[in-house]
């Protein structure tokens, strides 16, 4: 029986994906009550989900900053750091874990492609063009780090974080989304539909975070190898590769685009041509298939809990001064 129709590395990649996804789900929806609440819309109070801070990866890599300056934590949105750091961690150990597995914009992405395969639309941007098609990232990640880490020192760091700015800027998120432009639905259309003709069209091309990932995990000792010898030239590595790496064509897959995904072993026909090792060269010992999804979903629960023993994980803003700072803010979407 072929892997691809059994469970194998394509089905549990898919299986974490949608755990991870539907928590995120219910994890907005919460949100939204409780932003409901905080503006006043509501008299039902609603906890705030922590994950949200999830979406403000500027403000976490400020916080970042001040963590290593000063050795203090973000008092704020302290889940937002424990959440970069973890994404941060994964990167370095587990290839581009973070995106593969846990990253609902990644999932997102992914389906798109599965969609776009199957309807036919999809294509594999020349090698030779690689280089220009994620240009854009880093010159969108060099810009994001630049704010923290040139433009602002110390002082500016500490004043940006105690800021009712970003004391409510997930709740601004999520009113830039509920209520968009035509701007805002226009760029998300053009996402969409890229995604849709060529490979993760917004992680490969736009996503400053996936870049910051994408070159730490060049150090990851984890990666997929391929054994030459088995080796059939049947390409199904990458026609199924969600970012569109030419997997048949390298020993070892380094490129800073992989999300360690496994969908490359999980069609390849070619029992034991493609596995995840741990290590460089000939002191590389290889790994069950089951192993790159469950150290990054491991890693992530672990980070989760750590900072909710260490009292880094939920905000300790009283409910009287949130409901004070979300005051008038409904009457700013516009």
């Amino acid at each position: 029986m072929p892997r691809s129709q059994s469970f194998g590395p394509s089905a549990l990649h898919r299986l974490v994906q949608a755990v991870f996804f539907l928590a995120m789900l219910a994890a907005g929806i919460q949100f939204a009550f409780f932003a409901a609440w905080a503006m006043g819309a509501s008299e039902r109070f609603v906890p705030r989900p922590a994950s949200a801070e999830g979406f403000l990866p500027i403000s976490a890599l400020i916080a970042l900053k001040r963590l290593v300056l000063t050795g203090q934590w973000d008092p704020v949105h302290p889940a937002g750091l424990a959440i970069l750091l973890c994404a941060l961690a994964a990167a370095l150990f587990f290839r581009k874990g973070f995106c593969g597995y846990v990253c609902p914009l990644g999932t997102l992405s992914h389906w798109l492609f599965r969609l776009g395969r199957r309807a036919g639309c999809m294509h594999q941007p020349s090698p030779r063009l690689g280089f220009l098609w994620t240009l854009p990232k880093y010159v969108l990640l060099g810009f994001v780090l630049w704010i923290p880490f040139g433009l602002m020192d110390l002082e500016a760091c500490e004043a940006f974080l105690l800021s009712r700015y970003n004391m409510v800027a997930d709740t601004k998120m999520l009113l830039f989304f509920l209520h968009p432009s035509a701007t805002l639905a226009a760029c998300l259309a053009f996402l969409a539909g890229g995604s849709l003709l060529f490979p993760s069209f917004w992680c490969r091309c736009f996503c400053p975070y996936g870049a910051l990932l994408g070159l730490l995990s060049v150090c990851s000792p984890l990666a997929v190898r391929r054994d030459s010898r088995l080796c059939t030239g049947c390409r199904q590595c990458q026609a199924h590769c969600p970012q569109g790496i030419a997997v048949h064509l390298a020993e070892r897959i380094a490129s800073p685009e992989c999300t360690g995904c496994l969908e490359c072993q999980g069609h390849c026909p070619s029992k034991g041509c493609l596995e995840v090792h741990a290590g460089w060269g000939r002191r590389s010992a290889r790994l069950p298939w089951w192993s790159m999804a469950l150290l990054t979903a491991g890693l992530v629960l672990g980070v989760w809990l750590a900072a909710r023993a260490a009292g880094h994980w939920d905000s300790t803003l009283p409910k009287e001064a949130v409901r004070l700072l979300h005051e008038g803010i409904a009457s700013l979407r516009h």
